[in-house]
């Protein structure tokens, strides 16, 4: 194999995840004490405009595609086969559609420069912070489609570690040593600009050092590029396939605030915002915990061995719906609580509209497992199933917030999910993909569902017993969120050993990981 294959694709998952969530968790603390930071010696305003040029970038890099995506799908199978011609040949026409791509992204940010004082001319700062922000960040933007591109094989080959130890640790050296430099040293701001530019290029050499450490052989054919998309079609099927996929997420991404602001108030806004932060927080640390699975589904479904690519499934299934559930009981009952301990009790929400924010991440966090597999197959044909969802979003939204309110507009959010992500999907995978009776799944589904029905009632009777809703705070808050954590996923977790196959191999995966690592 092309990595060490000593190690089990398990193992490389575990090692994936546990850095990421250490990352994570660095990576949380000094984004809380930046933005402090930021705020006290530099501004609200600095720290505005930093916030809009980053949602302006966002929205240039819509232009990536799924080029990463596509690539990605196209490496696992010689990836698995140690085939060095065609890993090299991939890359290569990775490099020259981001290439494109980079051109595209730079004609484009050359236009917005041009109407800088236009978007900006409310701002009391000078000038040249905002032309000075926009050149740097996007140059580290660029870098990524000229220099780090060839992470890929990477993260495809279940050592996306190496990425973070290499770029992200990059870029959380250089968050500290900013919050040093905008803290103690004078003009701040220039050194916080200086130290974004040299940083984008340190963290750049870093993860092309690691590339070519791990692939010694890799070489960039640049000249043979009309040849290389002609030889490898379904990364341009794939890539065409994705822009729907793309398009309709961002949509769905930035139009619900939209909507809700046209149907409510800025302050409903804010308590709605409030509680977002608190969802992308978590989904935030489940994606560090379950993306370095991936690439190992990746490899799984390049053997084609179905049994076993069943069973992981299963597997991953019932080990996610056991950390997610945990996860949405404890917000349910604690996020008033939060809420009301940060920014006072003005800000909490009806129950009602907490019931649909828990069932909102609850799908969204969820569907990662099916989406994991139909990402493995290389399944994007569905073009139609985005659209569908953004148009059943807007669209139900737009008609119950006009009569509810939030609760309409979040209503909508739910029926979009449940249509294309909670029942397409795994039909789609089922069907197309893994090519198997959809019998399995929902099966499976139900019989995780009944579990957590019937666990519910000794976790109600616990968060009454410790009276999670009255905390005085962060301490108490702390020690009662761990506590019902602890309780909800003893239980859950219990309750599908004893039914669930899958939960069985889950635990009996983990003692033998255990083993392997007190063995090290």
């Amino acid at each position: 194999m092309i990595y060490n294959m000593k190690n089990t694709r398990t193992l490389n998952s575990l090692r994936n995840s546990v850095v990421a969530l250490f990352m994570y968790i660095v990576n949380f603390v000094l984004q809380f004490i930046s933005r402090k930071v930021f705020i006290d010696h530099l501004g609200a305003d600095v720290l505005g405009l930093n916030t809009t040029i980053t949602s302006i970038l966002q929205f240039l890099n819509i232009a990536e595609l799924g080029i990463g995506t596509a690539v990605a799908c196209t490496l696992y199978k010689p990836l698995q086969e140690n085939n060095r011609t065609e890993i090299c040949e991939i890359v290569s026409l990775q490099g020259w559609l981001y290439g494109r791509v980079a051109a595209i992204i730079l004609g484009c940010g050359i236009v917005v420069a041009c109407f800088i004082p236009q978007i900006f001319a409310k701002i009391s700062l000078p000038m040249w912070y905002a032309y000075a922000t926009f050149g740097v960040m996007l140059f580290s933007a660029l870098l990524t489609y000229v220099v780090t591109y060839k992470q890929i094989l990477l993260s495809a080959s279940q050592q996306e570690y190496k990425i973070q130890l290499s770029y992200k640790l990059s870029m959380l050296v250089k968050m500290f040593v900013q919050i040093i430099a905008v803290k103690y040293f004078e003009s701040g701001y220039l050194w916080w600009i200086i130290l974004e530019f040299l940083f984008a290029v340190i963290a750049s050499i870093a993860v092309n050092k690691q590339v070519s450490r791990t692939f010694p052989y890799l070489t960039i054919e640049r000249d043979n590029s009309k040849k290389l998309l002609a030889k490898y079609p379904s990364v341009k099927t794939k890539v065409s396939q994705l822009f729907f996929h793309k398009i309709a997420s961002f949509t769905l991404s930035q139009i619900s605030p939209i909507i809700l602001y046209a149907y409510t108030s800025l302050t409903m806004v804010a308590k709605y915002g409030n509680y977002m932060l608190i969802t992308i927080g978590i989904t935030s640390m489940l994606a560090a915990l379950f993306n370095g699975l991936n690439a190992g589904v990746g490899n799984l479904v390049a053997e084609g061995n179905k049994d076993r690519i069943l069973s992981v499934f299963r597997e991953i299934f019932t080990s996610r719906f056991l950390l997610v559930c945990s996860c949405a009981i404890c917000f349910y009952f604690l996020c008033n609580s939060f809420v009301e301990l940060w920014v006072g009790g003005n800000f909490v929400l009806e129950n009602r509209i907490v019931i649909l924010l828990v069932v909102i991440f609850y799908l969204n966090t969820m569907r990662n497992v099916v989406d994991s597999f139909i990402q493995a197959y290389g399944l994007f044909n569905d073009i139609w199933a985005p659209l569908v969802e953004a148009i059943l979003n807007i669209g139900v939204s737009i008609a119950l917030g006009a009569h509810f309110g939030l609760t309409g507009i979040l209503l909508g959010v739910v029926i979009s999910l449940l249509v294309i992500v909670f029942l397409w999907k795994p039909l789609f995978l089922f069907r197309k993909g893994i090519q198997y009776n959809i019998g399995f799944y929902i099966k499976l589904y139900l019989k995780h569902l009944i579990v957590l029905l019937i666990i519910l009632v000794p976790i109600c009777f616990v968060a009454q017993l410790i009276r999670v809703g009255e905390v005085d705070n962060f301490v108490e808050f702390a020690i009662k969120s761990m506590v019902l954590f602890l309780v909800s996923f003893l239980f859950l977790g219990c309750g599908l050993y004893f039914v669930e196959p899958g939960m069985r191999c889950f635990i009996s995966r983990m003692k033998s990981i255990v083993k392997v690592i007190f063995k090290w």
